[in-house]
């Protein structure tokens, strides 16, 4: 894998969680139709640059995008560009 494929996937988290607010980091990879491991270098890339944040509710993980990122995907979304 190099960091083009981890960059298109964490675009691909970007928009989806833009588009539903907060989902359970376990059903990403079934959401995306992207291996897990893909998965999960995209949420690091993206926690990397503090993009999402992460959320614990008894035993299930929940990511959702950063409340600035939130904005820009508005923003981005807006003008027509993020589709999930």
């Amino acid at each position: 894998m190099n960091k083009n494929v981890i960059g298109e996937a964490a675009g691909k988290v970007w928009k989806i969680l833009g588009a539903k607010e907060k989902i359970a980091l376990t059903t990403l990879p079934k959401v995306l139709d992207v291996d897990g491991a893909l998965v999960n270098q995209a949420i690091g890339w993206l926690a990397r640059e503090s993009k999402i944040e992460f959320e614990k509710d008894g035993r299930a993980v929940y990511v959702k995008l950063s409340a600035h990122e939130a904005e820009a995907f508005k923003r981005h979304a807006g003008n027509g560009h993020a589709k999930a």
